[in-house]
């Protein structure tokens, strides 16, 4: 028998004889999500404490990580701390090094009158636990932990270093950023989250595309009159709407033409097009004031693009765009329309030939009998993060989930049989890529 059979075989049974205490694990998680944060890292801290980590605690504030291919604008940042709890079990420096991430941060509470279920009971029913943040990311959180934990019963020490990473992610808490630039480091990082696709191990995070948002500001000039009615003076204005008309046409006509020069052969057999540029919204006028002009319109949009292209490269290529439809333009040309960069995040993607995404893909095939593809299509992923700041190869996955609270939905819930096996899957991969 070979020795990977063997270690498959021993980690099935350990998580079998686990299955109970770590179906309990994810329950106690949900429970504690009504305390807050701070409970949920302490029970986390605790956990990872008895089964031998060194735990590490980092404080930060978001706003005050640097960070690489990415940025948001300062308003959206939370200026609160945050904090990051991290279990580090030395290896016996035979094996390689690996980093297992999720965020303890679900969403902010609210809605809990339109659940079915009580969001905080870890309610099980027809074959789902249900809970508030149970797939995003409490499941992840409990997959990295009990996924140690069945390793170790199974008798397995990992033989490099492994680092067990519970750090924020939402509103911009940019936790595995900040974990990254304290000097955390590994040989290769699996981020722990069920699939928002809803269709599980099936899938594998191991792409995510770059985009931006921003917003662009055209002006305008008023009729020189006190009249409250412009339409008799609307030949002496100039209409930002009209104006905003070139800049929009400026824009399609840019994704026109990255559309037809960007590939990327993920994306193109997953949608038939690898790049978009959305014009989202156009503000502009008073809908109830129809006689009046504006003295400016706002044109709201957003563009994805795929590794390797750099995200600067991006924000040069649509500044160029604008430049050159307003230099066309008397009025524009005098008044440029003003680019607001809102957000951005950097393209990712580890290949499919990496033997990180092999090992995980064998071990999700071994306990599901799946052969797991790639979701090209989940932008701004925490995979990027490893990835574009330290050029470590990052996957992610997790089990099948639904009616997340962060797409709208109520009674957010995991998969228990599917949980189990994450686990399962989770042990496997400590086993075999640190050995």
């Amino acid at each position: 028998m070979s020795e990977t059979r063997d270690i498959t075989d021993a980690i099935a049974a350990a998580a079998e004889r686990e299955a109970a205490a770590s179906l309990a694990f994810l329950r106690d998680l949900i429970r504690l999500s009504q305390q807050g944060e701070d409970a949920i890292q302490d029970f986390i801290a605790a956990s990872l404490r008895d089964l031998g980590c060194r735990i590490e605690e980092l404080r930060y504030r978001p706003a005050e990580v640097p960070l690489v291919e990415e940025f948001a604008a300062g308003h959206a940042i939370p200026p609160r701390e945050r904090r990051s709890v991290l279990g580090i079990l030395p290896g016996n420096h035979t094996g390689r090094s690996l980093m297992l991430f999720a965020h303890p941060d679900p969403e902010p509470l609210g809605g809990l009158e339109a659940w079915q279920h009580d969001p905080f009971a870890a309610t099980v029913a027809d074959g789902r636990l249900y809970g508030w943040g149970a797939a995003d990311d409490l499941a992840g959180i409990a997959m990295m932990v009990q996924g140690l934990r069945v390793a170790l019963v199974a008798g397995i020490r990992p033989g490099g270093t492994l680092t067990l990473a519970s750090t924020p992610s939402k509103q911009h808490a940019r936790g595995v950023a900040a974990v990254l630039h304290q000097g955390y480091r590994a040989d290769a990082a699996v981020y722990m989250h069920p699939a928002e696709s809803g269709v599980g191990m099936q899938e594998i995070k191991a792409f995510a595309p770059g985009q931006l948002e921003f917003r662009i500001t055209v002006a305008g000039r008023l009729p020189d009159t006190q009249e409250p009615a412009h339409t008799a003076f609307a030949h002496l204005a100039v209409n930002p709407l009209e104006k905003a008309e070139i800049v929009c046409r400026a824009l399609r006509d840019l994704d026109r033409r990255r559309g037809a020069r960007i590939t990327h052969p993920a994306l193109q057999a997953a949608i038939g097009r690898s790049t978009n540029l959305l014009i989202s919204s156009l503000r502009c006028g008073d809908g109830e004031r129809l006689s009046r002009l504006d003295s400016q319109c706002v044109i709201g949009c957003a563009l994805s693009f795929p590794p390797p292209e750099r995200l600067d490269a991006v924000m040069q290529e649509v500044e160029a765009a604008i430049a050159q439809a307003a230099s066309a333009d008397p009025w524009l040309r005098d008044h440029p329309p003003q680019i607001e960069w809102i957000a951005g995040v950097g393209a990712a993607e580890t290949k499919a030939d990496d033997p990180l995404y092999r090992i995980v893909a064998e071990a999700v095939t071994a306990a599901t009998g799946l052969v797991p593809q790639v979701n090209p299509l989940h932008t701004a992923s925490d995979i990027r993060n490893p990835i574009i700041q330290m050029g470590m190869p990052t996957v992610g996955l997790g089990p099948l989930c639904g009616s997340l609270t962060m797409a709208g939905g109520q009674d957010e819930w995991v998969d228990v049989a599917d949980y189990q096996r994450a686990v399962r899957v989770t042990a496997t991969i400590i086993a075999r890529w640190s050995r």
